[in-house]
């Protein structure tokens, strides 16, 4: 949920991806484009596709290739994880680590989908993410959204015309025929395991036809996806773009962006060549490009509020919260792809102490410091996660130990004063004081805060970036 903002991955970033248009689909027609269109159509177009690329390439790894290391299961089917992300869990940047997944990729091209889900006791907190292939969050079922008694919700894909059964508590309109459904099912400690997989073993999905009891009607044709992983976006971004626009109905919000791509040749089912492209052409789709990563990488350090070097701001909502606002949307999506929106979670996010200074836990110890009284104000739970600076993934460590939350604090030693400190390093500042460690790498650092279902009474973090609670700085150990 940062950017990586350097200018030698930017330029990285421009070449590879201008390799993978050579191999995609390129054509200037007789009236083309002056090169600076051209420029300005690659930057729109890095940052409007950025998200749909890596949804698309999320998507082959977890339930297209079945010899990913990612893959979850086919669509249509709730994968559930008996477990919490480590870092050996590659396939998204900056995962959750707090509350085991379940998985679902949705296909909604024969019919619609009825999500179901048991009663969850009151103190454990769920949810239920939407998310479509424009990655916009079209809704939500869990603690907040809905609450915890049992019920019945329809899903229905952008050319649904039917009517809603009796029994349906709610419909969700995904403005995509595919697209990844997240359940978070609240886990207090490891011994607590067993309560979540009956939990999960609740979350059912079922065809509509199923569920009412009706014959299913033709299933959708076989598709041939383009093979994509997550590794190979930039060498591959505008291969995965046509490839993820098929998938993609063109909207009154992107028809302006998307007549502008086809003047080059982006679009679903384009078959063109590069070799139309003059040199001067070809640096002017460098420079948008580069320009284009730039703008997201400024975006994710500007766009949002700087609280005591906390990156404070809401990323993350449907269709209506971007409103074409692509730039938000592609930072969004960079910063860690398949955030909530504010009211279900709030992340405030750092790589810097609270000096300014990159937090380099290689060569330097800090401390993160909660004043009595002060931890982050939640309705569920709230952690702070540490993270590769440079990769985005959790960290391999001798405890295995990713982050610290809320219910692990009763284990936690206090300050005389009430005041709850964290020891963010990458060696145990001694076993006195191992139960408040936060591991961290042998490198840069990044550090995510979640807010699960944060308060809106004060003290409260929201509305976002003007809250009444600030999270405290990072503290660098002289």
């Amino acid at each position: 949920m940062t950017p990586k903002n350097n200018s030698s991955s930017i330029l990285l970033a421009a070449s590879v991806l201008f390799a993978g248009w050579q191999t995609s689909s390129v054509t200037v027609q007789a009236a083309a484009p002056s090169p600076k269109e051209i420029q300005a159509i690659a930057e729109e177009t890095f940052i409007y596709g950025l998200p749909l690329v890596m949804n698309y390439a999320v998507m082959n790894e977890f339930c297209v290739d079945k010899n990913s290391s990612q893959y979850k299961g086919p669509f249509n089917t709730i994968a559930n994880e008996a477990r919490v992300f480590t870092y050996k869990d590659t396939a998204v940047v900056t995962p959750n680590s707090d509350t085991p997944y379940s998985m679902l990729w949705l296909d909604l091209r024969a019919e619609p989908m009825v999500i179901s889900v048991p009663a969850v006791e009151k103190s454990r907190y769920y949810s239920v993410q939407l998310t479509d292939g424009n990655t916009y969050n079209y809704g939500y079922i869990g603690s907040r959204a809905t609450g915890n008694d049992a019920g019945d919700f329809l899903v229905v894909g952008p050319d649904w015309k039917g009517s809603v059964p009796p029994g349906i508590k709610k419909v969700f309109h995904s403005t995509t025929p595919f697209g990844l459904t997240i359940f978070r099912t609240q886990l207090f400690n490891p011994d607590d395991m067993p309560n979540v997989v009956k939990v999960q073993s609740g979350y059912k999905v079922r065809p509509l036809s199923a569920y009412l009891n009706r014959p299913a009607p033709p299933a959708a044709p076989k598709i041939n996806f383009l093979p994509a992983t997550t590794k190979g976006i930039k060498e591959n971004f505008l291969a995965y773009l046509d490839a993820a626009l098929e998938f993609v109905p063109e909207s009154s919000l992107d028809r302006d962006i998307r007549a502008k791509m086809a003047h080059l040749g982006i679009g679903p089912g384009k078959k063109t060549s590069a070799n139309a492209l003059t040199p001067e052409q070809r640096a002017a789709v460098l420079a948008g490009v580069k320009s284009g990563e730039a703008k997201v990488a400024a975006y994710l350090e500007s766009g949002m509020k700087n609280i005591n070097n906390w990156k404070v701001g809401s990323l993350f909502g449907d269709a209506e919260f971007y409103n074409g606002d692509w730039l938000k949307r592609a930072a969004a999506a960079e910063g860690g792809i398949y955030g909530n929106n504010a009211d279900e979670a709030m992340y405030p996010m750092t790589r810097q102490d609270v000096s300014g200074a990159v937090l380099d836990t290689s060569k330097h110890r800090y401390t993160l410091t909660f004043p009595a009284g002060q931890t982050p104000p939640v309705n569920a739970f709230w952690s702070v996660t540490m993270y590769d600076g440079k990769t985005q993934f959790l960290i391999k460590n001798p405890i295995n130990r990713y982050l610290i939350n809320s219910p692990m604090v009763p284990s936690m030693k206090r300050n005389p004063d009430g005041s709850l400190t964290l020891y963010i390093q990458k060696d145990s500042p001694g076993a006195d004081k191992e139960a408040n460690w936060l591991p961290a790498p042998n490198d840069t650092a990044y550090l995510v805060m979640r807010l699960y279902w944060p308060r809106t009474e004060s003290p409260s973090i929201l509305p976002a970036g003007s809250g009444s609670w600030n999270p405290p700085g990072v503290v660098k150990v002289n």
